[in-house]
């Protein structure tokens, strides 16, 4: 049986502790129609739809940031923002007082003006990272907010991704692509948390 290896979390000691939602910045990431249809439809999208927008709820019964991120890949793309397949799935859209964000890489923090709404929104250092897909744009926003000197947690079950070829020509399952991706955060960059009961201790 292998034995799992120290996390660089624990080698240069970075804590642990999940935070609490009622203190944190929730950004929900590419929560987009694109997920649920067509080329890029994930198997578990509805699911992590419905948890996301229960996380959406708690986060607005305690008045707390949120901040809607959308991948806009252009006119005529399963990511056009203008049209149906590019809106935010209904159950997640935003309110009126809610920004949304608009980004074109992986990490939304890449030529956007995400930190500059978290700075105007006075956020502290621990956000709530939920969305699609695991393996690229939560993996890669969770990085970029680390780099920045935040503290990001995912909430795995309001996260999905799919099946995908490995270079080996293994084909990935989306639960073990769901793991790698999540154990990749676990890490380094921030934290995960299995359930929204997690966060609300």
């Amino acid at each position: 049986m292998t034995t799992a290896s120290t996390t660089l979390r624990s080698v240069i000691g970075l804590d642990n502790q999940l935070p609490r939602l009622a203190d944190a910045t929730v950004i929900l990431i590419d929560f987009q129609n694109t997920y649920r249809t067509g080329v890029m439809a994930l198997p578990e999208a509805d699911a992590a739809i419905a948890a996301g927008a229960r996380l959406l709820a708690a986060a607005r019964a305690l008045s707390r940031p949120i901040i809607h991120v959308v991948n806009d890949g252009g006119p005529g793309t399963p990511y056009d923002i203008r049209a149906e397949i590019g809106s935010i799935s209904a159950e997640l859209a935003p309110i009126a007082d809610e920004p949304t964000v608009i980004k074109q890489f992986p990490n939304a923090f890449h030529e956007t003006d995400l930190q500059d709404t978290l700075q105007r929104l006075d956020a502290g250092p621990d956000l709530i990272l939920a969305g699609f897909m695991t393996h690229m744009c939560v993996t890669f926003t969770a990085q970029g907010a680390f780099n920045l000197g935040y503290r990001p947690t995912v909430l795995a079950e309001a996260t999905a991704t799919r099946p995908l070829e490995g270079p080996d020509g293994t084909v990935l399952t989306p639960a073990a692509l769901q793991a790698a991706a999540l154990t990749t955060i676990s890490d380094l960059f921030g934290l995960v948390a299995p359930a929204l009961d997690d966060l609300l201790n």
